[in-house]
């Protein structure tokens, strides 16, 4: 029997009912790695001979009686995350020696639970990209089609998923960085509520692992299923226990509802400051309509709706201000010069983009009171709804970009070209405030390229929208594995699009 593309959940039953050892469910995933991964480059640092070790030991407590979270569940963790023994370098070459000597608290969890940890997925150069390439490891493409990227930066994860390598996967998301993945590769990702799940350890090299509270930044899960994403989150919410560990422990209340018929969704496809493309339509469409026939209360506009500009622009300066904080000095009068240039009227987000640059800490505070006013809006928008469904970009994925400007890059929408960071609206609209956001399969485009939607809920109760992915998985359906032709056609392509 083929486990590589069963779910967690399926493979749990099946280690209990003694139907399969994780020795051999591990045994599979690296012989699935080891036959197609030379051409989607996903797992960019293997760590078979410890996932062997741990698979005999999975097997040894299950024999003992024990049963834990994820106990032989094959899983793979994103590169930036810190692993004893493994190098962590977010993709840049000066830390490609950098070798961690303590796991990152979430990859903790994940052994504590019994996991068993293939290796590590790839990134871009230090997390800050739509894609996922390094000159390390080369570049992840799409499954789907190898000319395209596979998203960032969590691309590694969400290509590995989608080729059947491992059935869960943690990665983190500051800039749609689980979710647009997700939708490029037609797997599942939930961004947590901020702060929910601690992220010490996920900490670019040379920095000390510490109990740092980010700002914007989270971590979180992807997996082939939405059931799957809620158990993974299990194991990963909860504080840090250095810090607010010591005080409290999570409980995140149960989902509002069980029943479509019970939901009253937002559904939004229009952005003032971005097209959205038709593919992307389609799939925001087909979750409307399968919502509608569920018996949901469905809208399409509200006055309670936060300002889309106004919270795309707060994004921006957030974002970017937090970006660059560590650019050189000499990089920062550079780009000082440069803002001081812009004329008054320019408010576009390619000047709010610079300015945020150059932001001082005044700045900064006026746009976090901001931030809070549109948190409160967002309050009041959940008194009436339960969730928001809206685009996670405006297209499927793009054929690979690596031109080094990043402000040169531009994204095609359906003919029409935007500055290539303007595509991070619609993932910046749950991140600015903080709020949790499911990213599920929604259908795929003409070409066939998977399409996902993300389902916005109020923050800390994340089982919400997460409750919804799973009610909308059994009527529209989810994760397809790329279809023969795909993964086994490309790989008469060995090594097409590394580099």
């Amino acid at each position: 029997m083929e486990w590589n593309f069963r779910s967690a959940e399926e493979l749990l039953a099946a280690l209990r009912a003694g139907e399969v050892t994780s020795v051999e469910l591990t045994d599979e995933a690296i012989a699935g790695i080891e036959r197609d991964d030379e051409v989607v480059n996903a797992i960019c640092v293997p760590d078979f001979d410890r996932a062997r070790a741990a698979a005999r030991g999975a097997d040894r407590a299950r024999a003992r009686g024990e049963d834990r979270p994820l106990l032989g569940v094959p899983v793979t963790v994103k590169e930036c995350y810190d692993m004893a023994g493994l190098p962590t370098t977010w993709g840049m070459p000066q830390h490609r020696d950098h070798v961690p000597a303590e796991d990152a608290v979430q990859v903790s969890r994940l052994k504590a639970a019994g996991a068993v940890v293939l290796g590590k997925t790839n990134v871009p150069l230090g997390l800050q990209d739509i894609q996922s390439f390094n000159e390390i490891h080369g570049t992840t493409n799409n499954p789907w089609d190898r000319t395209r990227t596979s998203g960032g930066s969590s691309g590694g994860s969400a290509a590995a998923l989608a080729s059947g390598f491992g059935a869960l996967s943690i990665g983190s998301d500051l800039a749609g960085s689980l979710r647009t993945p997700a939708h490029f590769c037609g797997v599942y990702a939930h961004k947590p509520t901020l702060g929910l799940a601690a992220t010490r350890g996920m900490v670019a090299p040379p920095a000390q692992a510490l109990p740092v509270d980010l700002d914007l930044a989270v971590v979180g899960p992807m997996a082939r299923t939405a059931r799957d994403l809620e158990l993974l989150l299990e194991v990963m919410a909860g504080p840090d226990p250095l810090t607010h560990g010591i005080a409290y422990d999570v409980a995140l209340p149960p989902a509002r509802h069980g029943r479509l018929a019970d939901f009253r969704v937002l559904v939004l496809d229009e952005h003032p400051l971005i097209a959205t493309g038709a593919a992307v339509r389609a799939g925001v469409d087909r979750v409307a309509d399968a919502l509608t026939d569920g018996g949901a209360r469905v809208e399409r506009r509200s006055p309670l709706l936060p300002d889309l500009t106004e919270a795309a622009t707060l994004y921006t300066q957030l974002l970017f201000s937090g970006t660059v904080a560590r650019f050189p000095v000499e990089a920062h009068e550079q780009l000082r010069t440069r803002a001081a240039a812009l004329g008054a009227d320019d408010q576009g987000l390619e000047a709010t983009r610079l300015r945020a640059m150059v932001f001082s800490h005044h700045d900064w505070l006026q746009a976090n009171t901001r931030r809070e006013l549109h948190r409160h809006g967002w309050r009041q928008l959940f008194a009436e709804f339960d969730a928001v469904v809206c685009p996670i970009t405006p297209t499927p994925a793009f054929p690979h970009d690596h031109d080094p400007d990043l402000m040169r890059r531009r994204v095609d929408v359906d003919g029409v070209e935007y500055p290539y960071f303007d595509q991070l609206v619609w993932a910046g609209l749950a991140t600015m405030p903080g709020l949790p956001a499911t990213a599920i399969p929604a259908g795929r485009s003409p070409e066939g390229l998977p399409v996902g939607v993300q389902l916005i809920g109020p923050m800390f109760e994340d089982r919400t929208p997460l409750r919804l992915a799973e009610l909308l998985e059994r009527e529209i359906g989810g994760f397809r594995a790329p279809g023969r032709g795909v993964l086994p056609g490309a790989r008469r392509a060995r090594g097409a699009g590394h580099g």
